[in-house]
């Protein structure tokens, strides 16, 4: 696996107080996991959408992104996910780090300083070169989306909108 450096800089002036950085998880893990920076203990009702602060900023290296995902166990075991999941955060951003979440659960989440609450991803990017043209090379697919295919995954067509 390439290892690429990200600087980070802390925002506030202790950084250790209940604070660590990101890390990896696991020796394969793809996303670090980044803690809650706030001050007091913050309850994030059902359907509200909060943007939590990490506490510091980072310079991420031309050609590359930091993706602002969901933490599977927050997602699965409370309904708190990321709302534009995944975020992006540009190389050319040198704010504070923040987490858009919202909670889908049916009961209040508290989050607390230093509590996980996303994952961050380090990701290439590539940049689209737009050509405007008359018309697209038609495909098998061509202009269906949205679920015409079905939900089935037994190759077995599907025969009607009920079956969709």
């Amino acid at each position: 696996m390439d290892s690429i450096p990200v600087a980070l800089t802390w925002l506030e002036p202790e950084p250790d107080a209940g604070l660590s950085l990101p890390v990896y998880a696991t020796e394969l893990a793809a996303g670090m996991d980044v803690g809650a920076a706030v001050t007091e203990p913050v309850v994030l009702e059902p359907g509200e959408i909060r943007l939590i602060p990490c506490g510091f900023a980072v310079a991420i290296p031309e050609g590359y992104e930091i993706q602002v995902r969901p933490r599977s166990g927050l997602a699965v075991k409370h309904g708190i996910t990321v709302i534009n999941a995944p975020g992006t955060i540009d190389a050319d951003y040198r704010g504070e780090v923040k987490a858009g979440l919202i909670n889908l659960g049916r009961e209040p989440y508290t989050i607390r300083r230093g509590d996980r609450i996303a994952q961050l991803v380090l990701a290439p990017v590539v940049r689209a070169v737009v050509q405007e043209v008359a018309e697209l090379a038609s495909t098998i697919r061509g202009s269906g989306g949205f679920g015409h295919t079905g939900l089935r995954g037994d190759g077995r067509p599907v025969s009607g909108p009920d079956e969709q």
